[in-house]
């Protein structure tokens, strides 16, 4: 094949590839926006507890980082865990975080969450800034998002900061906390894990 042809082969492909990650990718901001108009959806419909529930796992599985947030929730204890304990945490804390969200959650009827701003940190994170809109019953809440944006075709919430408290860094403390206060045995907090899941 002459060279002319092969160079514009090449190129119409790059061109090709370009369109189809902007056609996937969707900013951080917007990512946020459909991420809370889905729990909304969920909170302000006729659903049961139970099916608000299953849907708010649903919907957290889709966007949340699940294993990222557990890694770091583990901290400097995790270097000194068997592949075999990784494995296990990992279980436990997807259970656990996906019980703990929520159900908390699903407490909330019609939240209404408008999204203001974002600020880009770098190629890997952004922070979406936003407001839990008060009512009569609770006062506005600002709420800002870490979102994890490496792959542009996939974001992931990575953290939750609401009034300038950070959730994972609150998680990070308590479960160092459970592990230290038990000789830095890690099946203490297996334990809590599992005994928040089976409540």
């Amino acid at each position: 094949m002459p060279i002319k042809k092969i160079f514009s082969l090449i190129t119409f492909l790059i061109i090709i590839f370009s369109n189809i990650t902007k056609v996937y990718s969707i900013e951080a901001d917007v990512f946020v926006q459909s991420t809370v108009n889905r729990a909304a959806k969920t909170l302000g419909g006729t659903l049961t507890k139970e099916e608000r529930v299953e849907k708010l796992k649903e919907i957290a599985r889709d966007t949340v980082d699940i294993n990222g947030i557990g890694f770091y929730s583990l901290g400097a204890h995790r270097k000194g865990l068997t592949e075999e304990e990784i494995a296990k945490y990992k279980k436990l804390f997807s259970e656990y975080f996906l019980k703990s969200f929520s159900s908390r959650l699903a407490e909330y009827s019609n939240p209404e969450i408008e999204v203001n701003s974002k600020n880009v940190i770098n190629a890997n994170y952004t922070i979406v800034s936003s407001t839990l809109v008060s009512t009569e019953s609770r006062p506005e809440v600002k709420i800002e998002w870490r979102v994890y944006t490496k792959n542009p075709e996939s974001l992931l919430i990575r953290d939750l900061i609401i009034e300038g408290l950070s959730l994972a860094r609150t998680q990070r403390e308590e479960f160092s906390s459970i592990i230290n206060s038990n000789d830095g045995n890690i099946e203490a907090l297996f334990k809590t894990l599992s005994d928040f899941t089976a409540k």
